[in-house]
């Protein structure tokens, strides 16, 4: 098994030394300086927790955060007057989620 580890490891290596050397050179001829993407941390969580909340509730994906808020809250009222607590607390979790983000 140790040995088929080493193997896979090798491999794997030797598959991003291959693909590093052809983006490298695919840079030079381009005169392409690679560059750090600067994005800070609260901004992907933020586009990842309203992406997939808009997926999840079939919203517009143009509407603003509080929108998202408002329609959400909606629907819980409406789980909760239904006695659906279960769904009910899932969109206030999710509610609470983006009021951070406001």
């Amino acid at each position: 098994m140790l040995m088929s580890l080493h193997g896979s490891m090798e491999k794997a290596i030797s598959e991003t030394n291959r693909r590093r050397k052809i983006q490298q050179e695919y840079n030079e001829k381009n005169n392409i300086t690679p560059q750090t993407i600067r994005k800070s941390v609260r901004d992907t969580i933020r586009a990842t927790i309203v992406e997939d909340i808009q997926t999840e509730y079939d919203i517009n994906e143009d509407e603003d955060i509080k929108d998202i808020i408002d329609k959400l809250t909606t629907e819980m009222l409406g789980h909760a007057q239904n006695l659906d607590f279960e769904k009910a607390a899932e969109l206030r979790d999710k509610i609470k989620e983006l009021e951070k983000l406001v």
